[in-house]
């Protein structure tokens, strides 16, 4: 566990906003700094900040979807050999941990658009990934799905980073078709952008998923956090197996 030398403060303007707006102070050596929750970027760059905050939250999304996984992997008889997963919005590891320890997994392989998640993984996880990519699945180059090709990935988890411009519906349709047919997907979403009201792309392209081929197995709505002004945010964990590519 990484010591943390901070102090978060939570002011009252911060707690009615919404979630893709709500930010902390913290302070270091008698200096306060505003971040907010969605820069993921200075959230890893601080030892201890993020996996500190999430605690605060009762975040409960990376061991819900991959208890949820787990689950759906032991009911279908289990698989052949152990799993080999991308964990896509990979951020400091928490999700990756949990796949190779509680879900056995050969290989997990770690994805951010955002070097400091790369870089707070190895400090904050070392020798959970067997390799971690900083890439943009929305624009992958060749080199990088080749690279990628070459794991044969059998299991895709994506927790907590679709939606509110993190990670957009393109790259997560690009992150399936790494997938193998007949592997495990697993991904949580939240509520809104299933929604009619949903401009996100997500809520159309899940739909296409399963009209192509993905397979529902399992989901739930739950309690993914609370907000910094105590609300609690709904979630939905989806769990499937995959028959062919998005396109």
């Amino acid at each position: 566990m990484t010591e943390c030398h901070f102090e978060i403060c939570i002011p009252d303007e911060a707690r009615k906003l919404d979630q893709n707006e709500e930010w902390i102070e913290i302070v270091r050596d008698g200096e306060a700094e505003k971040i907010r929750l969605h820069d993921y970027g200075r959230f890893y760059e601080i030892p201890g900040l993020y996996d500190e905050l999430y605690r605060r939250l009762q975040c409960t999304s990376p061991r819900v979807v991959c208890e949820a996984l787990k689950s759906q992997v032991e009911q279908s008889g289990g698989n052949s050999r152990p799993l080999r997963a991308l964990d896509f919005g990979a951020g400091n590891g928490q999700v990756g941990e949990r796949l190779a320890g509680e879900l056995g997994c050969e290989a997990v392989v770690g994805l951010d658009i955002i070097p400091q998640a790369k870089d707070a993984a190895r400090r904050d996880r070392p020798g959970v990934y067997e390799d971690y990519f900083v890439a943009d699945l929305a624009r992958p180059t060749d080199e990088e799905r080749e690279a990628l090709s070459r794991w044969r990935f059998d299991t895709l988890v994506t927790v907590a980073a679709l939606g509110y411009g993190d990670i957009g519906a393109e790259a997560f349709a690009n992150a399936y078709d790494l997938v193998e047919d007949g592997g495990w997907v697993a991904f949580n979403i939240k509520d809104r952008f299933l929604s009619e009201k949903d401009e996100t792309g997500f809520g159309e392209a899940i739909g296409s998923f399963v009209d192509d081929g993905f397979e529902l197995v399992h989901s739930r709505r739950y309690r993914h956090r609370y907000s910094l002004g105590g609300e609690p945010l709904h979630y939905h964990v989806i769990v499937g197996r995959k028959h062919a590519d998005s396109f």
